[in-house]
């Protein structure tokens, strides 16, 4: 019968703790970057559990723990008589070896194959692992309410503390959750979770941990709950954004990996703020449903995300999946190309009438102004004048200026691509005009600092995937003059902050798209305005509600020192022994490639570091 039971039981799994890869988002700032639905915290070891934490499970879960081995027949005895007096289920025999089990090994059918399987493994456990680390895995998986596994997450959902800054009613509080999470859960029921918490510290002055003055002390002082899981949605797209690249960099090693991202929560803030105020207060009238905004570093490091008016209800990023046509905003790759084929800012084009095959753009307002300067005609964002010089210069020089600007969409050689026919994304377009900042191109949009596996020292950076190649100092000058000339004398007006700023306004047909892309001295930052099914909006230009929702971020935003979130992370942690680690170039390159330390296994000898 023992074999029969015990044949499907993994206990190579068991034995390594079976613990799957945890990723920890952070912000930039080291806090962490709370996420809608369930939340893991950092993987704690024994030593990083408070005291009177341990004392406090202990002492409602398991006094005997420490002496019995895996099974506490009196404890079960005990339990029994109870009940029988109850006439009720009222007190439970399990120990947290079992309950270890069963929360992260056994399925919860009370089967006699079950039980034979629970008593073995709990025998098991017990000689293989040891008590502290059986409490060590049980603390970091059990269920807490709120979304929360593992006592380091809920210690920071409902006190906004790390593990070993709990204080002793703070501990009894969660170790009186273990029992029924969702029934005492003190974000929604306050009271019962002090009255629990009450039995909890009685527990302990029964059990000889605490005094009966301290229990009461502990009573007096019952923590003020601080919950961080009224506000998931800060950075939420941001959050998807990254969480792939997030899990590619912990990979597959076991346990959790803190991975610090670009994303600045006063920025994030104030970037949903202006949005959700703007769509508000403009869109009905407008005709205008959603928008999106993407800020970034002048080196591509994002740190703001908002994919459209509300997460809750939308969860699909327009800054970063929606592909949609960007008007004018396009005409900085034209204009490029231009420069690029010797012409200069005073050289004169002609804005007038054109047809090509039977296509006749035409310019805002349908007034044409003869012969110009490439600069006004940037600046007053003219049609025929720009098509007239894509014409000139060569569409496929235009192809080739936008690629190095780092667009890699699909850009299709006709006449009406030099209006921005061709679709684009926002965060890749804010990119571009981040590399005409930086002065080199292309810069990456990248969102991870660096990253940390648990039990390993070394703090990892990690950047962007590459580094910008080519060198724009020759035209950089004239760029930063036509996107500055925008915002002060041309279609972007809307959007000056007050200080620095240039930019590009955009419109698609119809007023289906609207978009400002620009930048100030410290950060780069793109608005999209516009519908779902495509629908036209009300006469809605990039240089009206897009350039006010561009030009309310900035102004609110550079209030305040921006952080240099740099890829090596100095400015912020202070970590300049921090090492590189280019997990993309590492695990294309060794198969037997590890992430949280970054090595890889040569043919002889130890583990290396990966140092491409």
């Amino acid at each position: 019968m023992f074999i029969w039971a015990l044949k499907d039981v993994p206990w190579r799994e068991i034995a390594a703790g079976s613990l799957k890869p945890v990723v920890v988002l952070e912000s930039a700032n080291g806090a962490p970057l709370v996420r809608q639905g369930p939340y893991q915290g950092p993987y704690a070891g024994y030593d990083q559990f408070p005291p009177h934490l341990l004392e406090a499970v202990l002492s409602i879960e398991d006094r005997r723990f420490m002496d019995h081995v895996g099974i506490d027949l009196q404890g079960i005895t005990r339990a029994l008589l109870r009940n029988i007096q109850a006439g009720s289920v009222v007190q439970g025999g399990s120990t947290i070896t079992q309950q270890l089990i069963k929360l992260q090994y056994l399925d919860s059918d009370r089967t006699l194959k079950r039980k034979i399987q629970e008593l073995v493994i709990a025998f098991w456990l017990e000689w293989k692992l040891g008590k502290q680390e059986i409490f060590t895995r049980y603390l970091n998986s059990a269920y807490l309410g709120a979304g929360a596994t593992g006592m380091p997450a809920a210690a920071r959902i409902y006190f906004n503390k790390e593990i070993g800054e709990l204080n002793l009613p703070e501990a009894a509080m969660l170790a009186g959750l273990l029992r029924a999470p969702s029934q005492w859960n003190p974000i929604s029921n306050a009271d019962g979770a002090r009255q629990r918490t009450t039995v909890v510290l009685d527990a302990m002055v029964a059990n000889g941990k605490i005094t009966a003055s301290e229990a009461e002390a502990a009573k007096g002082s019952f923590a003020k709950l601080q919950p961080t899981t009224p506000t998931p949605r800060s950075g939420s797209w941001f959050a998807d954004w990254i969480s792939p690249q997030a899990s590619e960099v912990a990979g597959s090693s076991p346990g959790s990996t803190t991975v610090r991202t670009t994303l600045v929560p006063r920025l994030q803030k104030i970037a949903e703020r202006v949005v959700s105020e703007a769509l508000d207060r403009q869109g009905k009238a407008s005709g205008a449903s959603q928008a999106a905004l993407v800020a970034m570093t002048p080196e591509g490091a994002v740190v703001a995300m908002v994919g459209g008016r509300d997460y809750k209800a939308s969860q699909f990023n327009r800054a970063v999946t929606a592909m949609r046509q960007p008007g004018s905003t396009f005409k900085l790759f034209v204009f490029y190309a231009a420069l690029k084929r010797g012409l200069t800012l005073s050289d004169r084009v002609l804005d007038a009438p054109v047809d090509i095959n039977g296509w006749s753009p035409e310019n805002s307002g349908g007034d044409y102004r003869g012969w110009v300067t490439l600069a006004e005609a940037f600046a007053r964002s003219l049609n025929a004048a720009t098509v007239a010089l894509a014409q000139e210069i060569g569409l496929d020089n235009v192809i080739a200026a936008a690629r190095e600007l780092g667009i890699d969409a699909a850009l299709a050689n006709t006449p009406s691509l030099a209006l921005g026919t061709s679709e684009v994304n926002l965060l890749d377009l804010t990119a571009a005009y981040a590399s005409v900042h930086l002065g080199k191109a292309p810069v990456e949009p990248w969102g991870i600092i660096d990253f940390q596996a648990a039990g390993q020292p070394n703090v990892f950076r990690v950047g962007p995937q590459s580094r910008p190649a080519t060198d724009l100092s020759l035209y950089q000058s004239d760029l930063l003059g036509l996107l500055q000339l925008v915002v002060e004398r041309g279609t972007g007006r809307g959007a000056d902050p007050g200080t620095f700023a240039a930019g590009k306004t955009g419109t698609s047909q119809n007023n289906r798209d609207a978009w400002f892309v620009g930048f100030t001295e410290p950060l780069v930052a793109g608005v999209w305005v516009g519908n779902d099914d495509d629908a036209p909006m009300n006469g809605v230009t990039g240089g009206a509600l897009p350039a006010r929702i561009w030009r309310d971020f900035m102004k609110e935003a550079l209030a305040e020192p921006t952080p240099n979130v740099t890829a090596s992370g100095e400015e912020i942690t202070g970590q300049s022994s921090a090492q590189s680690c280019n997990i993309t170039a590492c695990s294309r390159s060794y198969r037997s490639f590890r992430p949280s330390d970054c090595t890889y296994q040569p043919y002889s000898g130890e583990r290396r570091l990966c140092e491409k």
